[in-house]
């Protein structure tokens, strides 16, 4: 089994939207790859719910998810449907923290 864990710091504002709203539209999106992506056995987001008002978080949100295989994976990363959610990610976060290992 493949898991891919996946951690986001968001833009302040991006796209018209803050970091929250942002935040809680990329939960939804994500979350919506389960029902278009066979390949993703589990999938879990999270959105940081303590995040101190002084200093800023390592990351807004998290993804953690589960593949059968690296081919599981790498079909789910070029899935048209992920792409879109990509795409989106790309304009919104500051920074992308990824790790992928096999149990």
């Amino acid at each position: 089994m493949i898991k891919h864990i996946v951690l986001w710091r968001l833009k302040d504002h991006a796209m018209g939207a803050s970091r929250k709203e942002n935040a809680e539209k990329l939960k939804v999106l994500l979350e919506g790859l389960c029902h278009t992506i066979g390949e993703i056995k589990h999938l879990e987001v999270g959105i940081n719910a303590r995040v101190a008002e002084a200093s800023p978080p390592m990351a807004d949100v998290s993804l953690y998810s589960e593949f059968a295989s690296w081919g599981c994976l790498d079909a789910y990363q070029k899935h048209p449907q992920y792409l879109d959610v990509a795409n989106f990610v790309q304009e919104i976060r500051l920074d992308r923290h990824v790790v992928d290992y096999e149990v």
